[in-house]
């Protein structure tokens, strides 16, 4: 059994660029869906772990903008899977208080997709647990876009001028502006980069980097990033 974290200094929010699912399956014969599956069980585990160890906030980089790319069968594989785990888990995560929320692009997912999310989201709205974060059909660029477009419509409205703008208007008009930046970012699976996830959020999020492809993402792994965000002393450029 995996002992939790120490309980000062705790992230209020994990950001988890979930990487190596695909590599996780055809390291092991196969097919790269199966990855995605594996991978979607861990998150249960790892949800758990946040909620029992006071984490308030998970956002997970579920599915790209860039990731409409992809082979068409692997995009609906992928579309079946999220509708999928929302109906088998929505028991477990009523059951630990969990609440769920989404960001990204969302008029471009499949209708039934759309519905069973939205439909989930109502359903756990008034859960006071940790909040589960989907980013789907996310980019940080599109998500920036987006906000620029809606400060336009402000200014070309005549509720704003140019002079007006700040960084709290632009963070206002971002998916999820109630919900506080990231203090840890972890990606797995040894990739460096940030690949268009929370371009404005994360300018001061903690990195965390591990070898561990997501479906080998243990509960020892999460404890091993949390103590070593609580080992760092943040500074945000002071």
């Amino acid at each position: 059994m995996t002992p939790p974290p120490a309980p000062e200094n705790l992230p209020a929010h994990i950001a988890v660029i979930m990487d190596g699912n695909g590599r996780w399956a055809t390291a092991r014969g196969l097919p790269r869906l199966a990855g995605h599956y594996r991978g979607a069980e861990n998150l249960r585990e790892m949800l758990t772990a946040c909620g029992e160890w006071g984490i308030r906030y998970l956002t997970v980089y579920a599915f790209s903008t860039e990731n409409w790319r992809r082979d068409r069968q692997e995009v609906d594989g992928l579309m079946t899977l999220m509708t999928d785990y929302l109906q088998s888990e929505i028991g477990n995560l009523q059951k630990n208080r969990v609440r769920l929320l989404a960001m990204g692009d969302l008029a471009r997912l499949p209708e039934n997709a759309r519905a069973t999310l939205s439909a989930t989201i109502d359903r756990l709205q008034y859960n006071d647990g940790c909040a589960l974060i989907l980013a789907l059909s996310y980019g940080g660029r599109d998500e920036i876009k987006r906000a620029a477009q809606k400060i336009a419509g402000e200014v070309a409205a005549g509720k704003l001028t140019a002079a007006d703008l700040t960084e709290a208007t632009i963070s206002r008009n971002l998916d999820l502006p109630d919900v506080p930046d990231p203090d840890l970012l972890i990606r797995t699976a040894g990739e460096k980069r940030l690949s268009n996830f929370l371009l404005w959020q994360a300018s001061y999020a903690e990195w965390y980097f591990t070898e561990a492809c997501f479906p080998d993402f243990s509960r020892a792994h999460l404890a091993a990033a949390i103590a070593d965000y609580q080992a760092r002393k943040r500074k945000f450029g002071g």
